[in-house]
């Protein structure tokens, strides 16, 4: 049996809720739309995704070409991935209250103490599954249209326990108060108030599937080819809608013959049982040989200087078959490459070194979940505001 697929253009906060409390309650499945997109990016995304409806401000309207839903799909969360091509991701209604019970088990929410406040887009699995979360026990929330500093500091005074935020936005409030703060996101530093729970998952996975280390219930991490992070879990996803090009109300499954979904993200295990992710299989530089993780060396650098919007990447290199590359966000003044060079040596090996810093002419390429899009910073040629070491 299918169902429709309504996309909700709308910004968060009450009437977001409210309409997709109506489309589950008329069996229909949700697509939320960043109302923050242009024009020409939002059509787009309802071309290949395909919509039977859209909900705006202005109402509902329906599209000619939109193409349904299997019964019991509940999401379809769109995202880019490493292609840059947007696809949906479709959750059911059973991974979705999956992902909700595993959380609320996990962090001990209680409906009649706690209270949640949402603060980061709807339309990006981060900020709609603290919606979920918190609608799957009946749990009070607050959302607001847009992370706010002010807003959060508040907000611990007015009854609010718990919410999720992303590195970038941590840092510019108070963590104190907060009985949980869930940090998601890249570029996550080496250390962490006690309040706060370190969270790996993606669009995928429904939400975290790992707190600080450790799965949740119901959930199996293994390590498949070259280290490369394998799930296991009831909140993985059904299929990718439109995958293959085009939208399909079946989709396009992509788990493993064991079920499994192949995050494309290298980890290890510690000797205490703790999952550490090492970063995107497709961002390890490889430079004389050995394996230089980005993600490593920029903990490093975020520990060791005061803090500059950078980010480390491969180039090709005629010698080393890449250079470790250090790109700096203009309007950043960062330090030396010497200095750079020396404190990386001193934390990781000289192989992790930084071997050119570039200072762009302008920020950082990000995809629209806020990542450092490393492909494009590997093209990138280097010119006079570069050094080389």
């Amino acid at each position: 049996m299918t169902r429709r697929l309504v996309a909700l253009d709308l910004p968060p906060g009450t009437a977001f809720v409210e309409e997709l409390r109506k489309c589950w309650d008329d069996g229909d499945a949700v697509l939320p739309i960043d109302p923050r997109l242009a024009p020409p990016a939002k059509a787009a995304l309802l071309d290949v995704l395909r919509p039977e409806a859209i909900v705006d401000p202005s109402g509902r309207s329906n599209r000619d070409d939109g193409v349904p839903v299997l019964d019991g799909d509940a999401l379809v969360v769109a995202t880019s991935g490493t292609t840059g091509e947007p696809k949906g991701v479709v959750l059911t209604h059973d991974a979705v209250a999956a992902s909700a019970k595993a959380t609320n088990a996990r962090l001990g929410v209680d409906p009649a103490t706690d209270r949640w406040l949402a603060t980061l887009p709807v339309a990006h699995i981060g900020g709609l599954s603290v919606v979920t979360r918190a609608l799957a026990n009946s749990t009070p929330i607050t959302i607001v249209d847009r992370f706010d500093p002010e807003i959060v500091n508040a907000a611990r005074f007015t009854g609010h326990t718990r919410t999720s935020l992303v590195v970038t936005a941590l840092q510019r409030v108070a963590t104190e108060g907060w009985r949980t703060i869930l940090v998601g996101g890249s570029a996550m530093p080496e250390s962490l108030p006690d309040n706060c729970v370190r969270t790996y998952g993606m669009t995928e996975t429904g939400s975290g599937v790992v707190y600080d280390g450790f799965a949740l219930e119901g959930v199996g991490i293994t390590l498949g080819e070259d280290g490369e992070i394998l799930i296991d879990a009831p909140m993985l996803l059904r299929a990718y809608r439109a995958a293959d090009g085009a939208a399909t109300p079946e989709g396009l499954d992509p788990k493993d013959g064991a079920g499994r979904f192949p995050t494309n993200d290298a980890g290890r295990f510690r000797a205490d049982g703790r999952l550490e992710v090492l970063g995107r299989r497709g961002d390890v530089i490889v430079t004389g040989g050995e394996k230089v993780w980005p993600d490593a060396v920029e903990r490093v650098l975020r520990s060791a200087f005061a803090e500059f919007d950078a980010a480390v990447a491969g180039q090709p290199d005629p010698e080393w078959g890449q250079r470790v590359t250090l790109f700096v966000a203009a309007g950043t003044t960062p330090p030396s490459l010497d200095e750079v060079r020396s404190v990386v040596r001193d934390s990781l090996a000289g192989y992790c070194a930084p071997r050119a810093l570039v200072i762009l002419d302008g920020p950082l390429p990000r995809t629209s979940s806020g990542k450092v899009n490393r492909a494009l910073l590997s093209t990138h040629m280097l010119g006079p505001s570069s050094s080389i070491g």
